[in-house]
């Protein structure tokens, strides 16, 4: 039996062949729903995933401000992020980050609240946030990606 012929396949940024995805967040809870975001940001779902290598689809979220959080989690839970300074840790709660996409300054397809999830999932590195750069998301179901032809998958089919 020849060994050779059982190689492993690495992906390279040429042979990676990216899809648009469209997910709808209604009545979805954040952080299932953005897991498996990332997962496909990642490309995980593809038989020829490489660690290294972006390999995943562009991810269109709609219906963003639709989406639940269990228990007191808008109100209790907090994000913390430091300024730099002495005395510069901030922290927010879900409700005001969801109220940060209502007010000006925040580039349609930027949600705060999302970004900041899914960038937790993410690796700590300059793949995270190349990868980062894939996903957009909107507060209605109207999004300005029609020219790429997006296919809507249902996410809770999704392991």
């Amino acid at each position: 039996m020849d060994t050779l012929s059982y190689r492993t396949i690495s992906a390279k940024a040429e042979t990676v062949k990216k899809e648009w995805v469209v997910v709808d967040a209604t009545d979805q809870v954040l952080g299932r729903l953005c897991s498996k975001v990332a997962k496909i940001l990642r490309g995980k779902y593809k038989p020829y995933f490489t660690p290294h290598v972006d390999c995943g689809d562009n991810v269109i979220i709609i219906n963003a401000e639709k989406v639940v959080l269990t228990g007191k989690k808008w109100t209790d839970k907090q994000y913390v992020r430091y300024t730099g300074y002495p005395g510069g840790q901030r922290f927010a709660t879900p409700q005001v980050l969801l109220q940060k996409s209502y007010k000006k300054g925040i580039k349609p397809g930027m949600h705060p609240l999302y970004l900041k999830v899914i960038k937790g999932m993410f690796p700590k590195n300059r793949l995270g946030a190349k990868l980062l750069r894939n996903v957009y998301i909107y507060n209605g179901s109207e999004h300005p990606h029609a020219a790429q032809q997006p296919k809507v998958i249902d996410i809770n089919k999704l392991k």
